[in-house]
């Protein structure tokens, strides 16, 4: 029986909600919501790192992950007493939160450099492992990564293609599968319901509904 996905939201592109007994955010890009526990932020592009946002969602406890570029223009914002910078590799655990860095960058391509130290992550909270990609391809270090729940984008141009994202569900092999980075700046819908479509049998696949 596939996990139980209520507590994960979509709030569109990359961002997401995950709610239990701690709030985390992922990529919180011109989203509104209840205050955070945990932002965790992969990258300093403008749709995945938005200072705006991240100081309304920050609460006077809230924990803020982040790779070193964002955490620069975090703190350019007056958002530095919670930030903290990670590298691929580096674990650290918050409010009873495992949180897991990982390596996210593009091949054969160059809006995600692997020598930028771009970051996915995967957060274990009350017993729920769910991994983020970030903005990525399909990359080697995935074959090692292997949670409950996986977020892949799936739009291509700057990030795997819906054909590329359902060869890495296969070798990451979560329990659920769900599609990001489409329906905002690129990609459509119907690459999610391609994805969806070619894992059938394979992976469960759920596409999210856009949360307000």
């Amino acid at each position: 029986m596939a996990v139980n996905t209520d507590g994960i939201f979509w709030l569109g592109h990359d961002s997401f909600r995950v709610s239990g007994s701690r709030t985390v955010y992922f990529d919180p890009w011109d989203v509104q919501g209840p205050a955070a526990d945990i932002i965790l932020i992969t990258h300093d592009h403008h749709d995945h790192c938005d200072p705006a946002t991240v100081k309304a969602l920050t609460g006077p406890k809230t924990k803020i992950f982040t790779e070193r570029r964002s955490a620069a223009k975090l703190r350019a914002e007056g958002i530095g007493r919670a930030v903290i910078v990670l590298e691929p590799g580096d674990e650290v655990e918050v409010f009873g939160v495992n949180i897991k860095a990982v390596p996210a960058y593009n091949i054969g391509k160059d809006f995600h450099p692997k020598e930028n130290n771009y970051l996915g992550f995967i957060v274990t909270m009350d017993g729920l492992s769910v991994y983020h990609a970030g903005d990525t391809d399909f990359i080697p270090e995935m074959k090692a990564i292997h949670p409950q729940v996986a977020l892949l984008p799936v739009s291509g141009t700057y990030v795997m293609t819906a054909q590329e994202a359902v060869q890495a569900a296969l070798a990451i092999n979560p329990e659920v599968v769900i599609p990001m980075h489409v329906a905002k700046i690129v990609g459509d819908m119907k690459m999610a319901e391609d994805f969806a479509a070619a894992l059938k049998g394979k992976v469960a696949a759920e596409i999210k509904p856009i949360t307000a």
